[in-house]
């Protein structure tokens, strides 16, 4: 069955009420859980490319045939107003020298840097693999910050086995607050994608926002993750809280397969 909201009406009310690609709101500084983000004078769409869209040149080739280098000039090339560095892609060991001369390159070409996207897992109980995933963070929000980068993305994770759901979701709130410490001290968002796991649906992902205490936490809103009946029904009660959006032209089902959504 077709959705019965169509792209274009969800474009039209997440353009009103998130944030596009970048744009951001001022916010009061006493940490409380999230509200819909308020923007004064409205919301401006910005387009911006990630790094992900070119990892079969960037990493899955050998050797690889674009760098992150290349893709900043694709970026240019396309006339974009940014580009969105996927962490996944950077040189290992990575240098604060390396990144300030990223940084100079793309602001040579006339590119902002949109958002950052990272790999973590939030749903661990306390002890070593939490702190694991919280440096890790820790780290790429210090990166960010070097970058000029405003917002982290952030996946919340899979339960772990014969952890119910909710003990889960629980985990990934408390943990999500540690990183929001920190990431708010450099000024950055963590914005956290429905990218499968504990937040296959709207309502999973917005208990997580309702629950974290923080005035730099957000939703990185993927349009393709909600493979159900009306998947844009789902995007529009998170669009909201949305600090960034990846618009796609199919929805993805957790299985790898996809179904065209775009009419």
């Amino acid at each position: 069955m077709l959705p019965q909201l169509s792209r274009r009406d969800f474009l039209s009310k997440a353009i009103v009420s998130s944030a596009g690609i970048t744009a951001m709101s001022c916010l009061p500084t006493n940490a409380h859980p999230v509200s819909p983000i308020q923007r004064k004078f409205g919301s401006r769409m910005k387009l911006s490319c990630t790094a992900y869209s070119y990892r079969k040149y960037l990493q899955e080739e050998t050797p690889p045939s674009m760098t992150m280098e290349d893709f900043l000039d694709e970026c240019a090339r396309m006339g974009l107003g940014a580009a969105e560095p996927t962490s996944y892609y950077f040189p290992d060991p990575l240098t604060e020298e390396y990144l300030l001369r990223y940084k100079r390159k793309a602001f040579l070409l006339g590119l902002g840097l949109s958002d950052l996207g990272i790999r973590n897992t939030f749903t661990y109980p306390p002890g070593p693999e939490r702190e694991k995933n919280l440096q890790h963070v820790r780290q790429w929000v210090d990166h960010a910050a070097i970058l000029g980068i405003p917002s982290l993305r952030i996946f919340a994770g899979d339960a772990p086995k014969g952890v119910p759901q909710d003990k889960a979701i629980q985990w990934c709130i408390e943990t999500t607050e540690e990183a929001c410490r920190h990431s708010g001290k450099q000024g950055i968002f963590l914005a956290m994608e429905n990218h499968w796991g504990i937040v296959p649906d709207a309502e999973s992902l917005l208990r997580i926002i309702h629950g974290v205490e923080s005035d730099w936490f957000g939703v990185s809103l993927d349009t393709g993750n909600y493979a159900m009946e009306d998947p844009y029904a789902e995007m529009a009660k998170v669009a909201p809280y949305a600090v960034n959006v990846q618009i796609k032209v199919e929805v993805s089902t957790p299985g790898g397969g996809k179904a065209v959504t775009v009419r």
